[in-house]
């Protein structure tokens, strides 16, 4: 999921790979209400996963739609795809 045109301080959400710049408002929140480093806002609040219970092929199809209309001209094959090689290293769904 890396992408040239992202900023160098561009760190990946480690739930649904989704890009979030450094003092971006896409950080989720810690128990303490600090930022997270690990994952955005629309998987991790207050120190929890808000989708405590998704498998990662739940996280990947909720995602597919999301990716494929911010990249032009990706189908949602190659989007599944990408991310079926992708989420297995990101930590919520490392083994």
């Amino acid at each position: 999921m890396e992408n040239s045109e992202l900023p160098e301080n561009t760190t990946f959400c480690q739930c649904c790979a989704m890009p979030m710049e450094e003092g971006s408002e896409l950080k989720g929140t810690e128990a303490d209400g600090s930022a997270s480093e690990d994952y955005c806002v629309y998987c991790y609040k207050d120190g929890a996963f808000t989708a405590p219970d998704a498998t990662m092929e739940e996280m990947i199809e909720f995602c597919v739609p999301h990716m494929v209309s911010s990249n032009e001209g990706m189908t949602e094959e190659t989007a599944r795809e990408m991310m079926q090689k992708y989420f297995p290293e990101l930590k919520r769904w490392k083994k």
